[in-house]
């Protein structure tokens, strides 16, 4: 694989401080990055659980709009699962994205990566760029949602954005209480998931040798719905989701949304 695109300064993606959101910088747009949105998601548990919960759509839409005003950014990543029903969405999930999205500045470019849980989104939403769940890249910053492998191009980047894993840390107390609080999950991927994949063969990084350049990073954004859960990432036993990960990610590092540095997910 050969990349004609010119190198210059690796591509920086940062956390908004207390916020499960990020902000990197594509082209020459200030770019605000978030995942999970899950529109909609009390009605699909009232539909799935019989469980009433009041709806929070309107503090959903209100943060977003906040953290658009608080960054500036020239475009929007949803980074997949916008909507929360898998098939076509309900009354009150699909009012409640079109209300969102009527309260976005109208000169904001809007692109949203195709979760799982999009079903078929591209179909209605006629305010967004709609790119598939495998990814693209956006000049040096690799985005996809997770749930399956990345694009080549995703994995050619300085850095690969992900969601669809909800990362989460569960935190004792030395009385043995605990809380489970939203993480961000950082690192840089290992080799060796994607070496026998046919799809990568040309990647640079995964050619042998000490002249190749080192493995992207990898930022998994935490979900920006706060009821959805997730993964438990420094519980031994939970299973991931991303089909390249724990094992994509040897060293990662776990981060909570103010910003404290819990060092390796795996000794957290």
């Amino acid at each position: 694989m050969t990349d004609d695109r010119p190198r210059t300064s690796p591509a920086r993606v940062e956390p908004v401080p207390g916020e499960p959101a990020a902000t990197a910088t594509i082209g020459d747009d200030r770019t605000l990055l978030v995942a999970d949105y899950h529109a909609g998601y009390e009605a699909g548990l009232r539909y799935e659980r019989g469980v009433d919960v009041p709806s929070r759509a309107a503090d959903r839409r209100e943060q977003l709009l906040g953290l658009i005003e608080r960054t500036a950014p020239g475009r929007l990543v949803v980074l997949g699962d916008l909507m929360h029903s898998i098939g076509d969405p309900g009354g009150a999930e699909r009012g409640e994205l079109e209300v969102l999205f009527e309260s976005l500045p109208a000169e904001l470019e809007v692109t949203v990566v195709k979760g799982n849980h999009d079903g078929g989104i591209e179909t209605w939403l006629d305010d967004a760029a709609v790119v598939p769940g495998e990814g693209v890249a956006l000049d040096r910053v690799g985005v996809c949602h997770g749930h399956t492998w990345p694009t080549p191009e995703v994995l050619d980047c300085d850095v690969v954005c992900l969601g669809h894993e909800h990362p989460c840390v569960r935190l004792e107390d030395e009385v043995g209480g605990s809380r489970v609080e939203r993480a961000w999950l950082r690192g840089r991927l290992t080799p060796e998931p994607f070496r026998d994949r046919p799809a990568y063969d040309g990647l640079p990084w995964l050619s042998p040798g000490a002249e190749s350049p080192r493995p992207p990073r990898v930022v998994v954004v935490p979900a920006f719905n706060d009821l959805v859960g997730g993964t438990w990432i420094n519980v031994p036993g939970q299973s991931f989701l991303a089909p390249f990960l724990p094992a994509g990610l040897v060293d990662g590092e776990a981060y909570l949304l103010d910003g404290t540095r819990l060092g390796s997910y795996r000794s957290v």
